[in-house]
């Protein structure tokens, strides 16, 4: 089966966000509940911990307090992907593209859902080996699904099996007709 329903794939992607944001939404609930701010707990000693960190800013907690910056940056780069995911064709092969995309929005919507609901986002999770930054699912979903997304971009896909991501000028005939 080469191609499959634009319905039944944007269906698809629609579970695929929904799922992410639960899961992602239920580890940070799990957290808040069970660790007070800037409690741990060490899961692997001196390696890993669950470290309960509210994070005002960005990434690494730079350019704290922007909560409104954010959300509109989110809900732009939300938007985006659901425009392109309605573009891609409906091709088994771009089945990976679209979750890499979806996995991006959902992650996302993840964190502007605590940015609007708290103020801040619940991250909870501490590389303490390396001192890497506190962050959380949603964070994942964001880094691991924008490594892909280039990853396929510059070594599976072709530049002609992306040519739907071109705006169309309705002033240039399209050289199929």
């Amino acid at each position: 089966m080469k191609s499959m329903s634009k319905k039944l794939i944007l269906f698809i992607d629609a579970i695929a966000v929904v799922l992410a944001i639960l899961l992602d939404q239920l580890t940070k609930y799990i957290v808040r509940g069970k660790l007070g701010l800037y409690e741990y707990v060490d899961v692997i000693p001196g390696v890993f911990q669950f470290y309960h960190h509210e994070n005002t800013g960005a990434s690494w907690g730079l350019f704290k307090g922007g909560k409104v910056v954010f959300v509109i940056i989110a809900c732009v780069v939300v938007t985006g992907i659901v425009i392109l995911l309605t573009k891609i064709p409906a091709e088994k092969k771009y089945m990976q593209l679209n979750l890499a995309l979806s996995l991006i929005a959902a992650g996302a919507v993840g964190n502007v859902i605590d940015r609007i609901h708290k103020g801040s986002v619940t991250d909870f999770l501490y590389a303490k080996i390396i001192n890497f930054p506190v962050f959380n699912v949603a964070d994942i979903f964001i880094v691991c699904a924008t490594a892909w997304l280039m990853i396929l971009i510059i070594f599976v896909y072709k530049d002609d099996e992306l040519k739907f991501m071109e705006k169309k000028d309705a002033s240039v005939p399209d050289d199929k007709e």
